[in-house]
C-alpha cells in the first residue's frame, strides 16, 4: 500500500509534524494535498521547521534527505510525504 492510501500513517505524519514544529493545530485541519511550507499554508512551515523535520525523519525512519530539492519534493504535501517514506 502506498503511503498516500494509508490514513493512519498520514495521521501519524501529521502528528509528528505538529509535535516537532510545535504547531497548535488539529491533524484534521491539514489537507492531504495542500502545501506544507509557506506563509499562506495552514502549517506555515519555514526553513527551521524543515531542518527539524529532516532530523526527525532520519531519527524515526532512518531516511536521509540528501539535498533541499529532495526535501521539497518529499514534503510538498502529506500525500507526497507519506509516499516518500513508504517507498524508502
Amino acid at each position: 500500500m502506498s503511503g498516500s492510501q494509508d490514513i493512519d500513517f498520514k495521521n501519524e505524519l501529521k502528528s509528528m509534524i505538529i509535535q516537532v514544529c510545535e504547531k497548535d493545530i488539529d491533524i484534521n485541519d491539514i489537507d492531504d494535498n495542500s502545501a506544507l511550507f509557506g506563509a499562506n499554508t495552514v502549517l506555515q512551515l519555514d526553513s527551521l521547521d524543515a531542518l527539524q523535520l529532516s532530523m526527525e525523519v532520519q531519527k524515526r525512519y532512518g531516511i536521509i534527505l540528501p539535498d533541499s530539492k529532495a526535501f521539497r519534493k518529499a514534503f510538498s504535501s502529506i500525500n507526497a510525504f507519506a509516499d516518500f517514506i513508504k517507498s524508502n
